[in-house]
């Protein structure tokens, strides 16, 4: 792997080298960094590579990336200021003419949340998985431990388009997937958009984003979970950063448990932020519920597992201090600009 990672960075590299032209060297960020580029091409193949050694791949992933894109930027910055003084020598500038404003876009507040948490997961050793937004009633609540008669399963709750299919509540039918290939360890994290019949207000939508994530390997316990979470919340809001779990009830993991983070404004104090408790919710877990494991294929007499689901946009909310999910998607560009 180490070895196909520096040949893709050399490859990358020579390419920008002889670029003459800005397209191309869009054209080489594509293929190479891009979703179907090289690099992403190298992460969907973690699943093959040895768990021990998945946090050193992951880590090499990150590394070659940076150092493309930072050759990327220098070419860039080089080219553009070779065609600035080009186009200088060559035309004739009425300076008395008002100025034209590039509007360039960016990455939107979700997007930019996304990116920070695959980077930290893949960083541990983690592959990302993508599944289907229609699913069937079997992968979004049969094998996930919730039967026919739960209250989750009615028409008021969830979008259904027959009596077989739905729109996905939640992407932990991704790891249902993953866990019948029975491809032991599992270490993985599924982002995705998911639907429920919410009314728009401020903190809900009938569509929105999470990041669900799941482990399956001999001896896991609730220990690892609380290991990894707080590692999680220390990378994403801060080294001072504290968790503390609360018992709760998921279907799906037994015992199960909501998570809080300390308040990353007034340090656990209590203030507006936190309303006066120091303490914020941002995620549910717990560990794996037997019933889920073998209705998968996988023993639990062996195996046992842990698994844990965030809001995407309650993490942009919480990490960018924006009070209303609804900003995220009215395209208000004086909103978007900020970010």
């Amino acid at each position: 792997m180490k070895e196909r990672l520096e040949q893709i960075k050399a490859e990358a590299l020579k390419q920008i080298q002889n670029s003459d032209a800005l397209d191309k060297l869009n054209e080489i960020r594509v293929s190479y960094l891009g979703k179907k580029g090289e690099l992403t091409a190298v992460l969907k193949s973690m699943k093959d590579v040895a768990a021990e050694e998945r946090p050193k791949v992951g880590q090499m992933v990150n590394e070659t990336r940076q150092e493309i894109e930072a050759v990327l930027a220098q070419a860039k910055e080089k080219m553009e200021k070779a065609v600035l003084e080009a186009r200088l020598q060559n035309e004739t500038i009425d300076v008395t003419l008002p100025a034209k404003k590039n509007n360039v876009g960016h990455r939107h507040p979700n997007t930019i949340a996304l990116e920070e948490v695959e980077r930290i997961f893949v960083g541990m050793g983690y592959e990302v998985v993508e599944g289907p937004e229609v699913e069937t009633d079997y992968y979004n609540f049969e094998a996930l431990n919730i039967p026919a008669d739960h209250p989750a399963k009615d028409e008021q709750d969830t979008f259904y388009i027959n009596g077989d299919f739905l729109l996905r509540t939640q992407t932990s039918s991704t790891q249902v997937h993953e866990m019948e290939k029975e491809k032991l360890p599992i270490r993985m994290i599924a982002p995705g958009r998911v639907f429920r019949s919410d009314e728009v207000d401020a903190t809900h939508s009938p569509s929105f984003h999470q990041v669900e994530g799941l482990v399956i390997d001999r001896h896991i316990t609730f220990a690892d979970l609380k290991g990894t979470l707080a590692e999680f919340a220390r990378e994403l809001f801060g080294e001072d950063t504290k968790v503390k779990f609360r018992p709760h009830h998921f279907n799906f993991t037994e015992p199960s448990a909501e998570m809080d983070v300390s308040c990353f404004k007034c340090g656990g104090k209590g203030c507006r932020f936190c309303k006066g408790s120091g303490w914020i919710e941002i995620l549910g877990c717990g560990m794996v519920h037997p019933n889920v494991l073998s209705m998968s294929g996988i023993d639990p007499e062996k195996y046992s597992g842990f698994a844990f689901g965030v809001g995407l946009e309650r993490i942009a909310l919480l990490k960018y201090e924006i009070d209303d999910m609804r900003l995220l998607y009215e395209n208000d560009i004086r909103f978007l600009k900020q970010f």
